[in-house]
């Protein structure tokens, strides 16, 4: 879901940014920072490659405080919600994740984002929100413009968030946290006390591994944190490495593989869409949605190998024959895969899996075949697949 590419150009046009509330702790463990989504943010600490593979085997802590952390809450709140997004959300149990996009009037995407209902016995209906720290202003003055006056919204600017992900992360936060990670399956949160302390527990990520979000009172944060790091199993790792493992997991990034003129069916991601909203529509650009699920888009999101060592970067061409049918839109070397890998939308006719073909980097044309996402199996912890495994 989120937005945590590292395009240093980009980067540096950014205004003023603002600091995390681990900056000093960031700095003092020796991580480099660089302007991004309007905050100052770790992009690495050992080394991008050295810190993916310590994720893909161990655990690692990413600090995603600068994502918008919003509760939205009042009598109707499911139904006003689903006024703006594709999903089903009068029918997520309290305690469940959905994975849903906020769409415009003509069906494109403004942002890609997490819905969990946190509503409490006997309580008001209640739903926290995870956005895109470079859209969530954005995303805030569209809530606030299109749900009904009597929704409430909340931003939860005196939080922060960590992500712990990686095949070690439960047994991490059982030590710290003991009992929250039992509790819970992919998809699934809650809440947990940790030296007096409210701390919010999501299990998902982004990065294709098992893992956990925390959502901690920002003054909190850093104490939490040293004491995940403080597990032998634990380190700090920067967005760079964030980047590279989402990719892999075939994850796309808003305002590069996602943006306003991207539909989800063009994106790949029609799982979004619950079968009941496919049937009863009633979500911003529904009838052009609808229609492109019955007859298929004219392009489409794919996973593209490349041979050799060059990458393929964003807005590189790509090219069958001597036709170009394509726009790279994420790409850099694997680390899991030990190749380049790109993503990037093609015309629907060169989107099957085993298709060759080329992508122009300064000037040169290098192969490709498209293949099918993620490149690296996901590793999400899913109770029932676990029990029926052992």
């Amino acid at each position: 879901m989120s937005e945590d590419h590292i395009d240093e150009q980009d980067a540096f046009e950014a205004p003023a940014p603002e600091t995390l509330p681990l900056d000093t702790w960031h700095r003092a463990r020796g991580a480099r920072m660089v302007p991004f989504a309007g905050y100052l943010m770790p992009i690495q600490y050992e080394g991008i490659i050295a810190e993916h593979e310590w994720t893909r085997t161990n655990a690692g802590l990413f600090d995603v405080s600068h994502m918008g952390q919003l509760i939205v809450s009042g009598e109707g709140a499911a139904e006003a919600l689903e006024n703006l997004l594709p999903g089903d959300i009068s029918a997520l149990k309290p305690g469940r994740v959905r994975y849903s996009l906020l769409l415009n009037e003509d069906g494109g995407i403004l942002d890609d984002l997490m819905v969990t209902n946190v509503t409490q016995e006997d309580g008001e209906p209640t739903y926290y929100l995870v956005v895109n720290g470079a859209t969530k202003w954005d995303d805030i003055g569209h809530l606030r413009e299109f749900l009904p006056d009597e929704i409430a919204i909340s931003h939860l600017d005196d939080r922060a968030l960590l992500a712990l992900q990686g095949p070690r992360a439960a047994e991490a936060l059982e030590r710290v946290i003991p009992g929250i990670a039992a509790e819970l399956s992919f998809m699934q949160a809650g809440n947990a006390k940790w030296n007096g302390v409210d701390v919010g527990v999501g299990r998902s990520g982004y990065t294709g591994e098992d893992g956990f979000e925390l959502s901690v009172p920002a003054e909190q944060v850093e104490a939490l944190a040293e004491a995940l790091c403080a597990q032998d199993m634990v380190k700090p790792v920067g967005l760079g490495a964030r980047d590279s493992l989402r990719l892999e997991a075939g994850l796309p990034l808003y305002g590069h593989d996602l943006d306003e003129e991207t539909d989800p069916v063009t994106a790949d991601l029609a799982f979004a869409l619950s079968k009941k909203r496919r049937e009863t529509g009633g979500f911003p650009g529904a009838d052009k949605i609808l229609h492109l699920l019955d007859h298929g888009p004219s392009a489409k999101r794919v996973g593209l190998l490349i041979d050799g060592r060059m990458a393929a970067r964003e807005g590189a061409a790509i090219h069958a024959g001597n036709a170009r049918i394509g726009t790279v839109t994420s790409g850099g070397f694997a680390p899991s895969v030990g190749q380049p890998i790109a993503m990037g939308y093609v015309e629907a006719g060169h989107a099957l899996s085993g298709t060759a073909l080329t992508i122009e980097m300064r000037g040169k044309q290098i192969a490709a075949t498209v293949t099918d996402m993620p490149f690296v199996p996901h590793r999400y912890f899913r109770r029932n697949a676990q029990t029926a495994q052992s």
